[in-house]
């Protein structure tokens, strides 16, 4: 039986945080039997905000060492630059002219970024959305692993699919979303209502992939709880704690009950220092892998390279195909 066909990937903006490994690379490495998986580094969709050449560069070479120290297995995985891959931007720039700016115009994630960057509001950052359909179509992807802020790009990927199928024939599968049953959302440290992000200003705010354990040890106890004390699970009433909570049921394959009844009466300072304990444990391995592969630039070139010749010649056909059926001429 063929497998399903799975695409995702992370924008090359920095060092990945805890809440990027438990909430998608954790799930990601669960994955990679059961599913034939693309995951790309997405560079080009870093460009619609303004980044140092070198730095953008070396970030996406630690992106992919990060992606192998986190479990992804390059032999069971392609793993690969979007920016590599010819079809991204081309099928990009077809789909741009079957997508309507009333819907482009609806797309929250855009208001989001144009207020944090009012000084640059380019006309990338309003075509994101049809970068991100062609990046999913062109690889006629059964499923995108997605967390609640994605799904509206999903859903006008749909809308785009279906208007060009019912164009020109069926062309393109229509995704699915794969949500993981754990770790779809971890929250930021010191602001526990909103996602933890790598873009957050506050250091103690997230937990990098690459913090040492001083550090991490540090951020967590600088955590946001509250003034009950108690080690209870209620995201509304206690959202800190809830967080907290969700970072160490992962790491230590918990449930909620049986934390709360592991830490009852104990207080949240000796919470705090077991949760830190897991994730400095979880994550030490992963730094070992991760620094020996940056040490060996020459690798990461190999798996990649043969990443991006997997995908080039996974997406040509169909942009071929895609050519042919709005009036290109094709050789």
């Amino acid at each position: 039986m063929e497998k399903k066909i799975i695409l995702s990937g992370i924008q090359a903006t920095g060092n990945l945080t805890l809440g990027n490994y438990l909430g998608a690379l954790n799930n990601w490495v669960e994955m990679q039997d059961k599913y034939d998986c693309y995951y790309m580094i997405a560079d080009l969709h870093t460009l619609t905000i303004r980044k140092d050449p070198e730095e953008l560069r070396q970030n996406t070479l630690s992106l992919i060492a990060l992606y192998i120290a986190a479990g992804l297995d390059p032999e069971k995985n392609t793993i690969f630059i979007q920016s590599h891959i010819p079809a991204h931007p081309s099928l990009s720039w077809v789909l741009n002219c079957y997508t309507y700016m009333g819907e482009l115009n609806r797309m929250t994630q855009f208001k989001d970024k144009a207020a944090k960057h009012a000084d640059n509001i380019n006309s990338g950052l309003f075509t994101y959305p049809v970068l991100m359909a062609a990046d999913i179509l062109a690889y006629n992807a059964d499923l995108v692993p997605v967390g609640d802020d994605q799904k509206q790009h999903l859903e006008i990927t749909r809308d785009i699919a279906e208007r060009f199928n019912s164009l020109y024939g069926e062309t393109f599968k229509l995704p699915e979303a794969y949500i993981g049953k754990v770790g779809a959302r971890i929250m930021g440290l010191q602001d526990p209502t909103a996602k933890m992000s790598k873009s957050a200003t506050n250091e103690l705010d997230k937990v990098l992939l690459t913090d040492t354990p001083d550090d991490i040890r540090k951020k967590f106890k600088k955590a946001v709880t509250d003034s009950e004390n108690k080690v209870r699970y209620d995201r509304e009433a206690k959202p800190g704690v809830s967080n907290l909570m969700s970072i160490y049921g992962i790491i230590k394959n918990k449930s909620m009950e049986e934390i709360e009844k592991e830490f009852d009466g104990q207080g949240y300072g000796v919470f705090k220092t077991a949760v830190a304990e897991a994730v400095v444990e979880r994550l030490e391995p992963l730094q070992k892998r991760y620094n020996e592969l940056l040490e060996n630039p020459e690798k990461l070139k190999e798996i990649y390279q043969k990443g991006d010749k997997k995908a080039i010649e996974k997406t040509d056909k169909l942009l071929k195909e895609v050519y042919r059926k709005v009036g290109l001429v094709v050789d």
